[in-house]
């Protein structure tokens, strides 16, 4: 295949990724819209957001990360040489292991839950804290759930089957839809938290079973069996724990985050998760979409040293130039115009005018990481792609350190000094986090440059895009100024569509537009 073909590919697979992500963040959305109306920033928000994390730990250290860091580019390797029988039982494996990890780990979290929750949010107390540990509980088997969906994702994804794998979280979504729609008028919130949390899990169900009988067409019949010694699963083995060691060490900086938001305040953990949901759909959107496609191509790359090195090198350059053009405006724009984002989506039912300027302040923290924490996805599976899980473990560690200390400094102390009100120290987490996101990627780049080559920067088109991109912001912020009606619902769509627009059109006349990629996602990604 040349390089213009493989370059057609992976963009056709990137927007394909996108196209999921798109469709399922798009519902997720909705889905905070209506949990914002029904809770706003209220205890009860605050214990299901904190109470949401806990469990996840299953779906972030054994779930989709991992399993493509680890097992993708062996399975990829092996169907790319035609071995399909050993491909088939090395999947067969993993799940296998999977199911019986996943069984012990939900059965010590129910009974576990009490401790954990002193844990991770210290400063819950009373019916607020009682509340927290029965949500837990019931959402721990959810987790598993989603655990098993990213294996299906891992086979999918290895048979260039994107669309599927990145849209089911939609099935998800929906049922939590549902039930906040059904049980929201009639239930006050702790009762409607508790439905809720039932509610993901039949959702988590839905997500798995939608994509089995299509990983069943590539791997029927399956035979599940515990055989863990063959070459290629101690090889899965090998990488898997470095990534695991690698998702633990940031998941440790999630959770401290909410640990350190249960002090904060009322609302402090749930204006995170609000603000989270806006700063990871630029990241899922681009940074997941690019990596994700990449990961497979990457690792199916035959030849001598050089040649696997220059492939790399072009596929980095490609992706990275796709990843800065759409997450720079999304950074910008969250910065800049972040309150009418933040009163488009939430501002309704119990989420209020100040809810939405505090979420706005932890909005524009996480946009100070938003580039590095994207690129930084790539430069990670290219490391994977060559089977080397290591490095990216060793800079994880480094970049959670830094957030720790920052995030205790400008969350506690530093609002304190300042004379302002605890909860915008909130705002400082997630601040910390993006300055130490940088100081991962530059050493992933540079330790990758070392490796491969240099990759080109391209530092004058990254400069023209911030450029147009705070001119395009800063003419829809006069927009705005001159509206003659503040209704969020019209202010929202009256500013963001010409932001988008003015960005584009500048773009594409500079002749630094990414037009291809965005063509494919709004009509052919599927």
């Amino acid at each position: 295949m040349n390089s213009q073909s493989s370059s057609t590919t992976a963009k056709a697979h990137a927007a394909a990724v996108a196209s999921g992500i798109l469709l399922s963040r798009l519902v997720g959305l909705v889905r905070d819209r209506v949990f914002a109306h029904y809770f706003g920033a209220s205890d009860a928000a605050d214990a299901f957001r904190a109470a949401f994390r806990i469990p996840n730990i299953l779906q972030n250290l054994f779930g989709e990360g991992v399993l493509s860091a680890s097992f993708i580019p062996v399975y990829a390797r092996l169907k790319a040489e035609g071995r399909d029988e050993e491909a088939s039982e090395l999947a067969e494996a993993i799940f296998a292991l999977l199911f019986v990890i996943t069984t012990v780990l939900v059965v010590v979290g129910v009974f576990a839950t009490p401790w954990l929750i002193d844990l991770i949010a210290p400063g819950f107390h009373g019916d607020k804290r009682l509340l927290t540990i029965r949500l837990v509980q019931i959402l721990f088997p959810g987790a598993a759930l989603l655990v098993f969906s990213a294996w299906c994702l891992g086979i999918l994804n290895s048979h260039r089957k994107f669309f599927l794998s990145y849209a089911a979280p939609v099935v998800w979504n929906i049922a939590m839809i549902a039930t906040l729609l059904w049980g929201g008028p009639h239930h006050a919130q702790p009762r409607l938290a508790v439905l809720l949390a039932i509610g993901s899990i039949v959702g988590s169900a839905l997500q798995f079973f939608v994509q089995l009988p299509t990983v069943l067409r590539f791997l029927w019949p399956l035979r599940l069996h515990l055989n863990f010694a063959g070459l290629h699963a101690r090889t899965v083995g090998r990488n898997f724990f470095p990534v695991f060691l690698s998702r633990g060490v940031v998941q440790i900086s999630a959770y401290v985050d909410s640990w350190l938001g249960s002090f904060l305040g009322t609302g402090a953990v749930a204006a995170l998760a609000y603000a989270q949901t806006l700063y990871t759909l630029p990241v899922s959107l681009f940074g997941m979409a690019v990596s994700a496609a990449e990961l497979p191509a990457m690792s199916s790359a035959l030849g001598s040293e050089a040649e696997v090195a220059g492939t790399l090198r072009e596929r980095l350059r490609a992706g990275l130039q796709q990843i800065a053009f759409f997450v720079i405006p999304s950074a910008v724009g969250f910065v800049l115009l972040g309150d009418v984002i933040v009163g488009f989506i939430y501002h309704t039912g119990h989420f209020v005018h100040a809810d939405v300027i505090f979420v706005w302040a932890v909005l524009a923290g996480s946009s100070v990481g938003l580039l590095a924490s994207t690129s930084g996805r790539l430069y990670s599976s290219a490391f994977y792609a060559l089977r080397d899980t290591r490095t990216p473990l060793r800079f994880a560690v480094l970049r959670v350190a830094l957030t720790l200390g920052l995030g205790y400094l400008c969350a506690l102390p530093l609002p304190r000094l300042l004379g302002l009100d605890q909860r915008w120290g909130t705002a400082g987490l997630t601040a910390s986090a993006g300055i130490a996101g940088w100081l991962e990627l530059l050493l992933l780049r540079a330790a990758m440059h070392k490796r491969i080559g240099a990759v080109p920067s391209r530092a004058s088109r990254i400069m023209r895009l911030w450029l147009v991109a705070v001119a395009a912001a800063a003419v829809s912020y006069g927009i705005k100024v001159v509206l003659p009606f503040h209704g969020p619902l019209l202010v929202g769509p009256c500013v963001l569509i010409p932001y988008a627009g003015i960005y584009l059109a500048v773009t594409h006349w500079m002749g630094i537009a990414s037009m291809g990629m965005l063509t494919r996602l709004l009509g052919r990604g599927r």
